[in-house]
């Protein structure tokens, strides 16, 4: 059986992502990795062993297009009402809570966030098929 272990986005300044995604779910840093293109670093917190790899090119100055293949990562919380609140007031910006029915039973509750190089990211309720 397979086991998804991670995903990879790339940044264009650590100190930035690494702050974004520390405030806003808990990651720390679990390794970190200098090579001579780039450096890869792997983000974690004690809840899951999935990780963020964040990959910073060396010497990039200018933003990554996104292009339009990129959806978005998901996150589940046990209050998404509490963690929205904590988004506001540490400056983090979030989208307003939207709420998803399906033959009008809650599907889905969440909201979304931008990282500082514009990746959209779900917080979604813990809920149904979101744990």
């Amino acid at each position: 059986m397979a086991k998804a272990i991670h995903s990879m986005i790339r940044v264009l300044d650590e100190a930035r992502s690494v702050d974004f995604y520390s405030r806003a779910f808990g990651l720390a840093i679990a390794d970190r990795f200098a090579f001579d293109g780039f450096t890869l670093i792997y983000l974690r917190n004690a809840d899951a062993d999935f990780e963020v790899e964040l990959t910073v090119n060396h010497g990039r100055t200018e933003p990554y297009a996104l292009g339009d293949g990129y959806g978005h990562i998901a996150f589940a919380v046990d209050d998404l009402d509490a963690e929205h609140a904590r988004f506001v007031d540490v400056g983090l910006n979030p989208n307003p809570i939207k709420e998803f029915f399906r033959e009008g039973a809650l599907l889905a509750k969440f909201f979304f966030v931008t990282d500082p190089d514009g990746y959209k990211i779900e917080v979604l309720q813990k809920h149904g098929r979101y744990r």
